[in-house]
């Protein structure tokens, strides 16, 4: 069995798409394709089922993944293993982040001085549609090394905490609001406001509806967005309040922010791995440059 045709079988099952595999992994269409080919001879039975619309794994093929991803970052972490005995470190490194940390982060940056420092590890960031419920799932389905999440609900099972901070979370009013000169306020005083908020599940989340239920207050969300910038950029467009970390109204223009007063709100980060695989000398790396950066 080749560690390529598994590489060509992940990647695959990954993409939902030979054409997007090839892509991904820089072999031409029909070498992905007998690759695949190549593992069903051995395996003695289709491990995809294609249409001219789809490709979805066969039951063979969802029991093989989980096996070949370990296959696959084992024989990464005798790489990894080679490499610092030669003083280097190099491979892919998988990286899962809420878009909205970028303006905590400063996630560029963080890469930019790891790349320079580390330029044989090929660093691939990735968001998720579905925040860090959507993050998590991709860590447990080994499709990455490391995440940055949010969670207010505490740890999964198979998750591993590296870092944990939290920021403090303030109401962001437009300017004229009538509620833009108080220093502060209580969350019944809110109840009749419209909110922007991120979905349901998504950290931010949760930490409010949490607070508003504690204190006995509903509240009525208009609008959903799934980054922190554009909320306050809603807000400052007059479409309603959000209750944010201060960093999302940096700039200030439009906006204002006030305290509230009757419940302390955090907003919990954390860099996490799974406990289902080890952590790899890349991603334990850029664990530590993101614990120097986030403390």
């Amino acid at each position: 069995m080749e560690l390529r045709h598994l590489e060509y079988f992940v990647t695959v099952a990954d993409e939902r798409s030979f054409t997007r595999a090839a892509e991904q992994l820089h072999v031409v269409q029909s070498g992905v394709s007998s690759g695949v080919k190549a593992l069903e001879r051995e395996m003695g039975t289709a491990l995809f089922e294609r249409t001219s619309r789809r490709v979805s794994l066969t039951s063979a093929g969802t029991a093989l993944l989980p096996k070949a991803r370990s296959a696959l970052d084992a024989a990464r972490d005798a790489r990894d293993a080679v490499d610092a005995v030669r003083g280097g470190l190099g491979g892919v490194l998988r990286i899962g982040a809420l878009s909205s940390l970028v303006s905590l982060v400063d996630i560029p940056a963080l890469l930019g001085r790891f790349h320079e420092r580390h330029p044989a590890v090929r660093i691939e960031l990735i968001t998720n549609a579905h925040g860090s419920a959507g993050l998590l799932e991709q860590l447990l389905a080994a499709e990455l090394d490391v995440a940055l999440v949010s969670l207010p609900d505490g740890v999964p099972p198979q998750i591993v905490e590296h870092v944990v901070i939290s920021r403090p979370l303030q109401l962001v009013v437009p300017t004229g609001h009538h509620l833009e000169d108080r220093k502060a306020v209580r969350l019944d005083q809110l109840a009749d406001e419209p909110f922007i908020d991120c979905p349901e599940g998504w950290g931010i989340r949760s930490v409010v509806d949490h607070a508003f239920k504690a204190a006995g207050v509903s509240r009525t969300v208009s609008h959903e967005v799934t980054d922190i910038g554009l909320a306050a950029d809603l807000v400052r467009h007059q479409l309603g309040v959000a209750i944010l970390p201060e960093f999302a109204a940096h700039n200030g223009a439009g906006l204002r922010t006030i305290e509230i007063c009757d419940v302390a709100l955090r907003w919990p980060l954390a860099v996490v791995t799974s406990d289902t695989r080890t952590v790899r000398a890349p991603a334990a790396t850029l664990i530590q440059q993101l614990s120097e950066r986030l403390r």
